[in-house]
């Protein structure tokens, strides 16, 4: 009697090709994600005009129809890319106002700003080119604009305090926050000197004026880099 050979289910016969492992399909919410990582990495290095859905499509490894289908086109994918970053920014830099001492409250704008540009660059990257599409629903100006009426107030109550007018804590405010945000531009492809020393000298500008410069500024917060 012949013993029956016993087969290894996990063996593939030589003369047949290895079965490839079942991909595991996303869930529209990740391919969502996926697609708004993959446009903003492209808008950041190459713009909105020089990007297109083709690309994004074949970076995701999704047909072109999936790209439209969740954002109704380029412009739309770039709108929630745009809306993403400037929540970010906003948020970053008004919950860093904690401090009571308005020095100090300008130190913790310029490093919040700051921060955001070393850890999320791309994203600063396309919030300073002007937009190219008319009806999205924010730019790098109204961003600094919504950062500064924060601001405002927070000066109006200082003015008070010292007797100056509070009517004009705005016109200050924006002067503060526009000072910051194109210093942070200039800072976002050169990076020196140190992010701690540009804070410095961005709040040495604010608080003392021409006039009054300090030869090395010193920061007078708790946070030193």
């Amino acid at each position: 009697m012949i013993d029956a050979v016993a087969t290894d289910s996990s063996s593939t016969p030589s003369n047949e090709k290895p079965r490839r492992a079942r991909r595991t399909r996303m869930t529209g919410a990740e391919r969502r994600q996926q697609l708004l990582e993959i446009g903003r990495t492209l808008f950041a290095s190459k713009g909105f005009e020089a990007t297109s859905v083709e690309e994004i499509a074949a970076k995701a490894g999704v047909s072109k129809p999936v790209v439209y289908e969740h954002f109704g086109g380029k412009e739309g994918l770039y709108a929630v890319v745009v809306d993403r970053e400037m929540s970010r920014l906003l948020d970053m830099v008004t919950s860093s106002l904690t401090a009571g001492h308005p020095r100090e409250l300008c130190e913790q704008a310029a490093f919040a700003l700051l921060d955001y540009i070393e850890e999320y660059t791309d994203g600063f990257r396309i919030l300073v080119r002007d937009s190219p599409i008319p009806q999205s629903t924010g730019s790098f100006a109204s961003l600094i604009s919504d950062i500064a009426t924060q601001v405002e107030d927070l000066l109006g109550r200082e003015f008070k305090s010292r007797g100056f007018d509070p009517k004009l804590a705005p016109l200050y405010a924006q002067a503060l926050v526009g000072m910051v945000a194109l210093t942070g531009q200039w800072w976002l492809d050169v990076r020196r000197p140190k992010k701690a020393e540009v804070a410095a000298h961005l709040v040495n500008l604010a608080w003392h004026g021409l006039d009054g410069l300090e030869a090395k500024p010193r920061l007078i917060g708790r946070r030193k880099s």
